[in-house]
């Protein structure tokens, strides 16, 4: 066996399956070696390192799973793909939440096997990565700790995430962490906001049309699927699609192909899920407005994403690195005075990491001499008598302008917490886009 080619080990004991695997491979310029049963494959993994196995899911003497956690326990830089037979889409999804890295239903489409080995093997090569992309998750708090060893997991593995987390906490950074970390960062990383797509065109904007398919389309179109192919596509809110393209969704991801608006056949794309909300996904499904089986496909890993207030002890050292982002022109960073400290180290911080850059920009521009004063974060401080649910007369001297004043507020406060996305944040509050345009308007806010 040639010392300067990649290994890879094949576990099956089906004789047509281990031969066609190695012919496969072997084309691919890897030497491979060949188990048929538990026993012998990890015989074979204690004498010589390997750099990808693929192993069936029913052996002789066991199960491919107990495999894929001996391997993930013993040879954890070691990418296991699963062999399935064909519509095992629940043993492929158990496969991948015991740590396999993906997996290929039988019979095996060649096609389709050399993308999955490409893949792996891309994945030790990007290992040192992960030291480069940790500057920009910041935070020493043992929450962040715990994050940065999920995404370093996550990023070796191709199962569909689930990003969870409330507005603002920085579940897009994550995503972009685990395609960065992982072997498709050469590719395209591809955010949607689907909560910002009209519903009459978001099938076009996935999936793609064809020319002359729809009154308008005057060209054919590439969608966000075929956009991201080879990479990772990252559904953010994802909570918001319509149940129509819920269903459209799942089969794209089923099938590991799409069919453009207009189009005739099928076209095969290779991508990897990620997807987000601020909503509780589960919750969305008990109330019937999202399915559960897209639910299922989307959730194989949950990835929690903790707020600002679970992590007080890092809300110094963003504000920090904050504040000489700011000062990127050369100038002398602005610093914070006793006071503001405070009074960051004790706001409950509602909208998260981005209400602590918004808040410190506004309080970059108002401050003098580069020293920020608690007067300059304008975090008006809770009266006691609001601290207990109510307003005590004595502190509104008109009511009208009291009501307009806390209705800007709260209005504001759901703009910011997603991202000034007009739609989403009338759903937060309750209104209608009619009624958050008229709003807006009345309250002068741009």
């Amino acid at each position: 066996m040639s010392a300067s080619r990649q290994r890879a080990l094949i576990v099956d004991d089906e004789p047509d399956i281990r031969e066609l695997l190695e012919i496969t491979l072997g084309r691919m310029k890897l030497d491979t070696r060949s188990a048929r049963n538990l026993k012998e494959a990890r015989d074979c993994l204690g004498r010589e390192s390997f750099d990808l196995c693929l192993t069936d899911m029913r052996l002789p003497d066991g199960s491919g799973m107990d495999l894929v956690q001996f391997i993930q326990q013993r040879y954890p830089l070691t990418p296991v793909a699963m062999i399935t037979a064909y519509g095992s889409m629940d043993t492929a999804v158990n496969a991948l939440k015991a740590g396999a890295f993906d997996f290929v239903t039988k019979p095996v489409e060649l096609p389709r096997l050399r993308e999955l080995v490409a893949t792996a093997l891309r994945l030790k090569a990007n290992a040192e990565g992960a030291t480069q992309v940790d500057a920009r998750l910041l935070g020493k708090s043992p929450p962040m700790e715990t994050l940065r060893k999920q995404i370093t997991k996550l990023s070796r593995s191709q199962a569909p995430v689930y990003i969870s987390g409330e507005s603002g906490s920085g579940k897009e950074l994550v995503a972009r962490l685990i395609h960065e970390q992982g072997p498709r960062i050469d590719h395209p990383f591809v955010p949607v906001n689907c909560g910002a797509i009209p519903s009459e065109l978001m099938e076009s904007e996935f999936f793609g049309h064809r020319k002359g398919s729809f009154t308008g389309a005057m060209e054919d179109k590439q969608g966000l699927f075929q956009a991201a192919n080879g990479g990772t596509l990252f559904l953010d809110e994802v909570a918001d699609l319509p149940l129509a393209m819920q269903v459209k969704l799942l089969r794209a991801i089923q099938e590991k192909a799409v069919r453009a608006v207009g189009g005739q056949q099928e076209i095969a794309v290779d991508v990897r899920i990620l997807c987000a909300t601020h909503k509780d996904l589960a919750a969305e499904v008990a109330a019937g407005r999202f399915r559960q089986d897209l639910y299922y496909r989307l959730n194989v890993i949950e990835l929690r994403v903790p707020p600002l207030r679970e992590r007080r002890e890092d809300i110094l050292l963003l504000a920090e690195k904050m504040l000489q982002r700011l000062a990127d022109n050369g100038s002398n960073p602005a610093t914070l005075d006793a006071g503001a400290q405070e009074k960051l180290k004790n706001y409950r911080f509602p909208g998260n990491v981005r209400e602590l850059e918004n808040m410190l920009e506004r309080a970059y521009t108002l401050c003098e001499n580069d020293v920020i004063c608690a007067n300059d974060l304008r975090l008006a401080e809770a009266r006691p008598s609001e601290q207990n649910g109510e307003v005590g007369l004595a502190h509104i001297d008109n009511l009208e302008d009291y009501l307009e004043e806390l209705e800007r507020k709260l209005i504001v406060q759901a703009l910011e917490e997603t991202r000034w996305n007009r739609t989403a944040a009338a759903e937060r509050l309750g209104l209608s886009f009619r009624s958050m345009r008229y709003r807006l308007k009345k309250l002068g806010i741009d």
